[in-house]
């Protein structure tokens, strides 16, 4: 799927395996963990305690992109932000950039960490990785929010699809100034392998794909995510969600007509790719969905 700039960086240094959160009042240090699963050490971290939900991030992100929207869905719910194969905590190892194999990577941890179907919540590259977990293993996830992840290279305009082909190891001396360079740079195992993380990146990017048959194999509820400004037009979200079965006919005065999956659709205004999963909505939106009614 898709990759976004980082909506916003610290200038604090952490040591490896620690994450700040800090705002105005208060400054917060927790310690994340590896697992050793299905061939790569993957790191996370815990936030929170009740109904699981895994996190997943953006491409050239992190699990600590989900700072601002951490204490609203960590609340009530044990919050797991994971940092995929390369990014983050986690160190490259020798195998593509690839949705299908990171989704293994979480079916391997939710089994590490002995999770009872946890809702998985993915955004861009993390949307993709939800989004396979739960085709590939529904059994293993109670919900799924898939967010801000288009299903068809071609959904994104043709402008777009240039910059993506920019995407390799000579652009990282370009990036030096910007937050993903600072990111890797601060917390990543080796530092060095910047280049190499934008190479496999800008590859599964350059991949044609339409995984539109595999979203109509959904079988748990699925909330599809997007900003009215997104990569992707707004039509194409609502093309996904039609996949579901949803906006086909009108709901009724009951529901009745709604996508008999459980399945969703929200498009959140004012907000772009880039800021989406960092906004109140965003936050709003899942709990919302994964919790109706308010309870957890």
């Amino acid at each position: 799927m898709s990759f976004a700039k980082l909506p916003g960086h610290t200038n604090i240094q952490l040591r490896r395996g620690d994450h700040v959160t800090n705002d105005a009042t208060t400054t917060a240090v927790e310690t994340g963990e590896y697992a050793d699963v299905n061939g790569i050490n993957l790191y996370y971290e815990t936030h929170g305690s009740g109904r699981p939900i895994i996190l997943l991030h953006g491409g050239l992100m992190s699990g600590e992109m989900f700072g601002p929207v951490l204490p609203a869905l960590a609340e009530q719910h044990q919050v797991i932000t994971v940092d995929l194969q390369g990014h983050g905590r986690t160190a490259d190892i020798d195998r593509p950039i690839d949705i299908r194999l990171m989704a293994d990577d979480i079916v391997a941890l939710i089994d590490h960490l002995g999770l009872e179907k946890p809702d998985v919540v993915g955004y861009s590259l993390g949307g993709g990785v939800a989004l396979f977990t739960a085709v590939k293993h529904p059994e293993k996830v109670r919900k799924l929010v898939c967010a801000a992840a288009h299903v068809r290279r071609d959904a994104i305009p043709a402008e777009m699809l240039a910059q993506q082909a920019q995407v390799n190891a000579a652009a990282a001396e370009f990036m030096k100034d910007t937050p993903m360079y600072e990111l890797y740079q601060r917390v990543a195992p080796r530092p060095e392998d910047f280049g190499r993380l934008l190479d496999k990146v800008g590859e599964s990017m350059s991949k044609d794909f339409d995984v539109s048959e595999e979203v109509r194999t959904l079988q748990v509820p699925t909330l599809i995510v997007a900003a009215d400004a997104d990569m992707a037009p707004p039509s194409h979200y609502v093309e996904i969600f039609n996949l579901l079965d949803g906006g086909l006919r009108d709901g009724g005065w009951m529901g009745e007509g709604r996508p008999q999956g459980g399945h969703a659709l929200a498009v959140l205004p004012g907000l772009t790719h880039y800021n989406l999963g960092t906004s109140p909505l965003f936050a709003a939106v899942t709990l919302d969905f994964l919790d109706p009614g308010g309870e957890s």
